[in-house]
């Protein structure tokens, strides 16, 4: 009787699970195809010099990406909801779980990708900063995902992004800006500038965006029935020679815990401002509540002196170097998606002299059997043969050879385990979905 009660229980969770996801995941596919296709379409319109025509369709690309956030966002807390509430078995919710992190994860990659590369490219600071605004959105949305596929928070993984050159103060405003179109923002935003000018600095704006966006869903989560009046005021603390460190004030017109002190380390906000070695405290009273964090910048560097080698240390360094140049190295990139195959070669297809592509872990063996590559890119989830073993048998078969060839998992899985499953299949390094170009790339060059 208590067998079949609890596969009852089972039948009752996957069933609400699979309609939950279900009655939406129409909308978040046209959502998602809708952005990827509108930011090819900008790639494309910028590439014609068309700048004028790119930046607007750039604006409704972001504005739609930023709407498929919150709609995927809501998508996933019901889940998490609907999976915390059954008392089913936890091998069943991990399962779960997974297929809602890859079928979340595949589309955000290629809107990140795309984002990208559009954030290098010529186009106006107030397009650059919706786009970042939209890049900060995703990665809040896929912390969601991670805190439900990690058992514990210390298990999520923050990894740095390439530093850039930004405007701190510009770079708050268009957040709030951008927060404030929303529907439904019950938030009145005042910025206090009084004390603190432009401030030109060097660091990664989007992790910036993040902390602001969290504290921003806190408050709106914490009452949504009425306007909470939010206070911004930013001033310098203190500067070194290399970074400067600039408070952070927040304070609302109602008492709320913005970050529990208790359980700090399931706050996205306490732990990103610890990635940032920041620190942060609170101040409550019977109708405010004052948020004071403080981060450090990199302060800008007005002139650098270039060193200039002998050439002998030069001819050293060349003879030393032994990895080839990306331009020279031949990729087989194995993925089953062809959205994702088209979005990877986009994206490397200038750096690269050569990619060549599989469907499956099969086709990859075929290939691999008959050409010799410098890198395999592998996808974990395809049809046929799955890419762990794929990787197991291409092991298998260089172990007779004396051979390496290095092997990059690419995977919108993002289960605890899953990284050392595919280490221990003989893959040598693991990139999640979804990521920016740049990761990938610094992950090509220290591989190969």
């Amino acid at each position: 009787m208590t067998s079949k009660s609890g596969n009852g229980k089972n039948n009752d969770l996957s069933q609400s699970t699979d309609e939950v996801y279900g009655k939406n995941r129409k909308l978040v596919e046209t959502l998602s195809y809708a952005a990827i296709s509108a930011l090819i379409i900008a790639v494309i319109l910028l590439m014609l010099d068309l700048k004028l025509v790119a930046g607007i369709v750039v604006i409704i690309a972001a504005c739609t990406g930023l709407y498929l956030v919150k709609k995927t966002t809501a998508l996933l807390n019901r889940a998490r909801n609907s999976i915390i509430d059954a008392s089913s078995s936890n091998e069943q919710k991990d399962d779960v779980i997974n297929n809602f992190s890859h079928k979340i994860r595949e589309p955000l990659n290629n809107l990140v990708i795309i984002t990208d590369m559009l954030l290098e490219s010529d186009l106006q600071q107030k397009q650059k900063e919706l786009l970042e605004t939209f890049v900060a959105s995703t990665k809040n949305m896929v912390t969601t995902v991670d805190e439900l596929t990690m058992q514990s928070a210390e298990n999520l993984s923050l990894e740095p992004r390439k530093f850039i050159r930004f405007n701190l103060l510009s770079t708050i405003q268009n957040t709030i800006e951008l927060y404030s179109l929303k529907d439904k923002a019950n938030i009145d935003f005042i910025l206090n500038k009084k004390e603190f000018s432009d401030f030109e600095c060097f660091g990664d704006p989007i992790i910036l965006k993040q902390i602001f966006l969290d504290v921003f869903n806190t408050i709106e989560n914490y009452d949504s029935t009425r306007t909470t009046k939010v206070t911004i005021s930013l001033k310098k603390e203190k500067e070194t020679e290399s970074e400067t460190f600039v408070g952070l004030r927040i304070q609302t017109d109602k008492n709320i815990v913005l970050i529990n002190e208790e359980q700090k380390e399931r706050s996205l906000t306490a732990r990103l401002i610890s990635f940032k070695r920041g620190y942060f405290n609170q101040e409550f009273g019977n109708n405010f509540t004052v948020l004071n964090i403080s981060l450090p910048f990199g302060n800008i560097v007005r002139e650098q002196k270039q060193h200039i080698a002998s050439p002998k240390i030069e001819e050293l360094i060349q003879k030393e170097k032994t990895h080839k140049e990306l331009k020279d190295i031949k990729i087989l990139l194995v993925e089953d998606n062809l959205i994702n195959q088209k979005i990877t070669h986009l994206t490397l297809k200038p750096l690269v002299y050569s990619i060549d592509t599989a469907s499956n872990g099969k086709e990859a063996l075929d290939k691999f059997g008959t050409t010799s590559y410098d890198l395999i890119l592998m996808d974990i989830q395809m049809p046929v043969m799955s890419g762990l073993i794929a990787a197991e048998k291409i092991r298998a078969l260089e172990s007779s050879t004396n051979t390496h060839v290095p092997i990059i998992a690419i995977t919108a899985n993002a289960m605890l385990g899953d990284k050392e499953k595919c280490i221990s299949s003989g893959i040598d390094d693991y990139i999640s979905k979804p990521f920016q170009p740049s990761t990938l790339i610094d992950k090509i060059k220290k591989i190969i």
